[in-house]
C-alpha cells in the first residue's frame, strides 16, 4: 500500500509531499529568520511518522526538542486555528550524534574511508599536495598499511618522506616541502577536532537506517554547532557520509517511500571555493543516490549558493523570503522565481520579498514527477517541541538510545603507525647487532690500505733480526712519528 501524502503547508489548499517523490531531492531556501529550520523540522517529522529514517545536522542547537511533544502556546494555537489545521503534539524517536562525543554518540570514520580526494579538501591542499597524498594512499594499499586515525596518516607521510629518492624512480617526484605542508595541515585538522573524528569504531551506515518499535523512522540529529566552527570539516564530513551511502547501499529504483532522507543544512559551505573535481563529485552523487532510495534536501539562505548543475536536480522547492537589498540579492530573487513552474495567479518575484515568517512559495512534485505550479502557503506547525532539550533531558534520551555503548569507547588496533614503528625498530636492532669478527659492535670491512699495511708488517717482522731489517724498521717509524734521525 503506497504511503500517504505528507501535508507540509497550507494556502488556498493543502500542499503535500509525495513520499515516492522524496528521492527526487529538494531545496529549502530563505533569509535568516524566515522559517527554514521549522520547515526542515516539519519535513523530518512527517517522514519519520511513515517509517522513513532521517539524518540532519543541528547547526544552531535548536532541533534537539524534536525528541519531545510540542507544548502549544497561544501563538501556535492561533496559527493552527487560522490555517484550519489540527495539531497532534508528539515527539519523534531521536538518536543524537556528535563528532566530538559530547552531545551524542561519537561519530567516526577512518582515514582510508575518507580517501585522498575528500581528505585533500578537508586539509585545503593544492593540486601538487593532493597528488603527493594520493601517492601516499597508494603506497599504503600496496604495503597493506591500514589508515585508521591521524597518527597512522602522520606515520605514513614520514615513511613517504624517508623514501622520497627511491619513490622518485618509479612514482614520480615527492617533494619534502609538499610532505611538510601536508603534515602541517594535518596538525591544523587535529587541533580542529579531527583527532576525535578519525578512528574506530567507525560509523555503521545501517545504524542510520533504523526504525523504532512503533515503526517510526529514527531521526538522527548531528550536533553541529561546534563542528560548524570548522566549516571544511563540517561540509566534507557530510559529503563523505552522502558518498558512503551512495557507494554501499544497494540499488532500489523508485520505491514507494525513501530508505533515508538526508538534510544538508548550511549547504553553501559545501560549494564555497570548491574545486571543479569536487563539484563534479557532488553532482554525480546527488544524481545517482536517488536510485539507492536516498533523498537529499539542501538547506541554504540563497538559491545561488547551489550550482546550477545541482540545483536542476532538486524537484521539491520551499522558498522562504529573500531580501533584495543588493544587486546579488535581486539576482537571487529573479533566479528563485524563474525556477518555479509559474502560476498565473502569483507574481513569484514580487511574492518572495513579501513573504512573512513561516510563509513560503512551495512547488512539489506530483505523481508523475512534474513540479506543480508554485503556490503561496504557510508551513504547518511542527508536532514536536520548539524549545531545545536541557542538558538533563538530553542525557535521558541518550541513556535510552538503542546504540548506547556501541560507539562510546575508542578502539586502537594495529594499523600503519604500529607496523611502521615495528619496521623501524627492526632496522635499528639489525644495525646494532654483533657480527662475526668482532664483539659488541659490528666488524668493519677491511680496506685495501689495511691489507697492504698488514703485508708490510709481516715482511718487517721476518727481517727485523737483520741489519737491513733494523734500518727498515727505523725508517718506517721515523716516517710515521717524525723521528727518522739516524744513530
Amino acid at each position: 500500500m503506497p504511503a500517504p501524502p505528507l501535508p507540509i503547508a497550507k494556502g488556498n489548499e493543502t500542499l503535500s509531499l509525495l513520499p515516492g517523490m522524496t528521492n527526487r531531492h529538494g531545496l529549502v531556501a530563505g533569509a535568516t529568520g524566515t522559517g527554514k529550520t521549522v520547515t526542515l523540522r516539519v519535513l523530518a517529522e512527517r517522514l519519520s511518522r511513515i517509517g522513513v529514517p532521517v539524518f540532519l545536522a543541528d547547526v544552531k542547537g535548536d532541533l534537539s526538542g524534536m525528541a519531545l511533544a510540542a507544548e502549544p502556546d497561544e501563538k501556535m494555537l492561533e496559527r493552527v486555528k487560522r490555517l484550519g489545521a489540527t495539531l497532534e503534539p508528539s515527539g519523534t524517536p531521536v538518536v543524537f550524534w556528535d563528532v566530538f562525543g559530547e552531545q551524542g554518540h561519537p561519530l567516526r570514520a577512518t582515514v582510508s574511508e575518507m580517501g585522498p580526494v575528500l581528505l585533500s579538501r578537508m586539509l585545503d591542499l593544492n593540486d601538487v599536495q593532493e597528488g603527493v597524498l594520493s601517492l601516499a594512499f597508494k603506497i599504503a594499499d600496496d604495503e597493506g598499511l591500514l589508515l585508521l586515525d591521524l597518527k597512522d596518516l602522520r606515520a605514513l607521510l614520514q615513511h613517504v618522506a624517508e623514501r622520497a629518492s627511491e619513490l622518485q624512480k618509479t612514482l614520480g617526484n615527492v617533494s619534502p616541502a609538499s610532505v611538510g605542508a601536508i603534515q602541517r595541515q594535518v596538525l591544523v585538522l587535529e587541533q580542529q577536532g579531527g583527532e576525535r573524528f578519525f578512528g574506530e569504531p567507525a560509523l555503521d551506515l545501517n545504524d542510520l537506517l533504523e526504525v523504532d518499535g512503533r515503526g517510526e523512522g529514527i531521526v538522527n540529529v548531528l550536533a553541529a554547532d561546534k563542528l560548524l566552527q570548522s566549516p571544511r570539516l563540517y561540509s566534507t564530513f557530510l559529503l563523505w557520509l552522502l558518498s558512503e551511502l551512495y557507494e554501499h547501499l544497494p540499488e532500489l529504483g523508485d520505491p514507494e517511500k525513501p530508505r533515508l532522507v538526508f538534510f544538508f543544512d548550511e549547504a553553501h559551505l559545501l560549494f564555497r571555493d570548491a574545486p571543479k573535481p569536487l563539484l563534479e563529485k557532488v553532482e554525480q552523487v546527488v544524481r545517482l543516490v536517488r536510485s539507492k532510495g536516498v533523498g537529499v534536501f539542501f538547506v541554504t539562505q540563497n538559491p545561488l549558493d547551489v550550482p546550477e548543475t545541482v540545483l536542476g536536480q532538486l524537484g521539491n522547492r520551499v522558498q522562504h523570503a529573500l531580501r533584495a537589498f543588493t544587486p546579488r540579492d535581486q539576482k537571487a530573487v529573479r533566479t528563485a522565481a524563474e525556477t518555479f513552474r509559474q502560476n498565473p495567479k502569483i507574481d513569484a518575484a514580487a511574492a518572495i520579498t513579501e513573504l512573512g515568517v513561516g510563509e513560503a512559495l512551495v512547488s512539489l512534485l506530483d505523481g508523475k514527477g512534474t513540479p506543480v505550479p508554485v503556490d503561496r502557503a504557510f508551513v504547518l506547525p511542527p508536532r514536536s517541541r520548539l524549545v531545545p532539550l536541557s542538558a538533563e533531558e538530553r542525557k535521558r534520551v541518550m541513556k535510552a538510545s538503542p546504540l548506547k555503548g556501541k560507539y562510546d569507547e575508542t578502539v586502537d588496533r594495529e594499523s600503519a603507525y604500529e607496523r611502521l614503528l615495528a619496521r623501524a625498530e627492526e632496522r635499528s636492532a639489525e644495525a646494532s647487532a654483533p657480527r662475526p669478527g668482532g664483539r659488541g659492535r659490528a666488524a668493519e670491512p677491511r680496506s685495501e690500505v689495511a691489507d697492504t699495511l698488514g703485508a708490510m708488517a709481516k715482511s718487517v717482522a721476518r727481517s727485523a733480526g737483520t741489519q737491513i731489517g733494523r734500518e727498515l724498521v727505523r725508517g718506517i717509524l721515523g716516517s710515521l712519528f717524525g723521528s727518522g734521525r739516524r744513530r
